[in-house]
């Protein structure tokens, strides 16, 4: 039995585990390297070819929720779908232009190794300590979301294209992805993100060619996907809605989860830490050129893919799979029915998977240990990065137990999270890179209230309110927080930190020459 099930599935299997070796013998090269210290742990002591970050940048990026989630969600939403990257690519042109060199800079002149303590060293008060904790606890509550999602798309892929029980192949991902990521610290996490960044740009290319591949060519497809008689998910039939913008989702609907996710970018910890670890200015440049690039060509194959996969379900498969839009992407490659690629792209939605898992477990981690236990009561340099990795490990216990229930489907989860992040980390964190008079109190509270309205919005209105589906929790979140810094800032201004210590921060000559 188990040797006929080997057989059956050798490619995949060989291809997966050609690819794991890699990743977990990257993860132990440099056990010994990243345990010398809480900045090699954490940041890998600001050492990082540009080339690498970029990669990593876009990989972290685009996870499961993107090769998975969001290429299944077109399967429902049509061709339109295709827009919400539009959002994610100009949101990583922002990052990358506006927050990269100067939080780089920034970060540098401060000795910061989190993003929490960023907050604590850059507003300087007696706040500043519960800015840091309460930053810790909202990556604890957010990352959970986020990680739960990117588990159930993986889950879904092994039971679609080998049999793998859901429950053994969420665990078999989360144990592998923790013991690299435990073992290395962010040296195995950039490292092996690169990796799998080359991975994930060439199965983008390969997915969005098998629907045409298997119907005959391009105008058999786009004939089948525009004159389709598959019903949507209230049983209505499609007809042209495939290809009409805006006829199968509400234009609110795809800006709302466009600006949840994109804005992930510019707010969320595990993107941001990047800039920490690029070397220099030379580096720098590079990425922020070509990170753009490589997330943006990944966006155009892969966000529009579901609705392509029309072509290939019949009557009864599309009526099941409308329903369950995290599994599309499994059945395509099941569909197509060839070993090989299948081996290839499963191990490319690994990677999309993997490399957003192990930069999370690697954020939480630092949360929990450096931001909240050591924050509190200090620990021992020596006992910080020990502590972090059993701070991981148990957090990843966690996110196990909540896979097996998950919540929400792979797309709201990962939503919900990214909405959290932008209203409440982003008005401090763009306050802290420029605006001289932000303050502490405008940051926590804005944190907070960021935090509650983006709960409260999901949670208490958004489907309670008839006419409030679409208005996705980030934009009145956001607004209100970004309106709740900047007022809370100026009417406090005059507890904004000491002018040598802005005047250190605020320097732009040294933004061109960092080292």
């Amino acid at each position: 039995m188990i040797w006929e099930y080997l057989v059956e599935h050798s490619s995949v299997l060989t291809m997966m585990g050609i690819y794991l070796c890699i990743c977990l013998g990257i993860g132990w090269y440099f056990k010994s390297k990243a345990s010398s210290g809480v900045k090699a742990y954490y940041i890998a002591k600001r050492e990082i070819p540009g080339w690498v970050v970029s990669l990593a940048f876009f990989s972290t990026f685009a996870s499961t929720n993107t090769y998975i989630g969001q290429a299944g969600q077109a399967f429902e939403y049509g061709l339109s779908w295709a827009w919400v990257g539009l959002f994610w690519a100009i949101f990583c042109v922002i990052s990358w232009q506006v927050l990269g060199p100067r939080m780089r800079n920034q970060t540098a002149q401060l000795g910061s190794v989190t993003i929490p303590d960023y907050f604590h060293f850059r507003y300087q008060s007696t706040l500043s300590r519960s800015i840091r904790v309460l930053s810790a606890f909202v990556i604890l509550f957010a990352t959970m979301w986020y990680m739960v999602g990117i588990a159930k798309g993986l889950g879904h892929v092994l039971t679609s294209v080998i049999d793998l029980p859901y429950a053994w192949g969420a665990l078999g991902i989360i144990i592998i992805t923790c013991a690299y990521t435990v073992w290395g610290g962010m040296y195995s996490v950039l490292w092996t993100d690169a990796v799998q960044g080359i991975m994930m740009f060439g199965v983008a290319i390969i997915m969005v060619m098998l629907p045409f591949i298997y119907v005959g060519g391009v105008d058999e497809l786009m004939t089948r996907i525009s004159t389709t008689t598959h019903a949507t998910s209230s049983g209505e039939p499609m007809g042209n809605g495939l290809v009409s913008f805006g006829k199968l989702v509400s234009f609110f609907y795809i800006l709302g989860i466009g600006l949840a996710v994109g804005m992930k970018q510019i707010a969320e910890p595990r993107c941001l830490i990047r800039f920490y670890s690029i070397d220099n200015a030379k580096s720098m440049k590079f990425a922020m050129t070509w990170t753009p690039i490589f997330l943006g060509i990944s966006l155009i194959c892969v966000m529009g893919l579901g609705a392509l996969v029309h072509g290939m379900a019949t009557e009864a498969e599309a009526a099941y799979l409308i329903n369950n839009t995290d599994e599309v992407v499994g059945f395509m490659l099941a569909k197509f029915d060839n070993p090989w690629i299948s081996g290839i792209c499963v191990a490319g939605l690994f990677a999309a998977g993997m490399s957003s898992l192990a930069s999370v477990m690697l954020i939480v981690g630092t949360a929990f240990t450096r931001d909240i236990w050591h924050a509190l009561k200090p620990i021992k340099d020596g006992k910080i990065v020990p502590r972090t990795k059993w701070a991981i490990i148990v957090y990843c216990v966690g996110v196990y137990i909540f896979t097996l229930y998950p919540p929400a489907g792979i797309v709201e989860m990962t939503a919900f999270s990214g909405a959290v992040f932008a209203a409440s980390f982003f008005p401090a964190i763009f306050g802290g890179l420029y605006l001289r008079w932000g303050t502490d109190v405008g940051a926590l509270i804005s944190m907070l209230t960021g935090m509650i309205a983006s709960v409260v919005w999901r949670f208490g209105l958004r489907f309670r309110i008839e006419g409030l589906q679409d208005i996705h929790e980030v934009i009145p979140a956001f607004v209100l927080s970004l309106i709740v810094y900047l007022a809370v800032s100026w009417a406090t201004r005059n507890r904004r930190p000491d002018e040598e210590h802005l005047a250190t921060l605020f320097d732009d000559k040294k933004l061109v020459s960092v080292t």
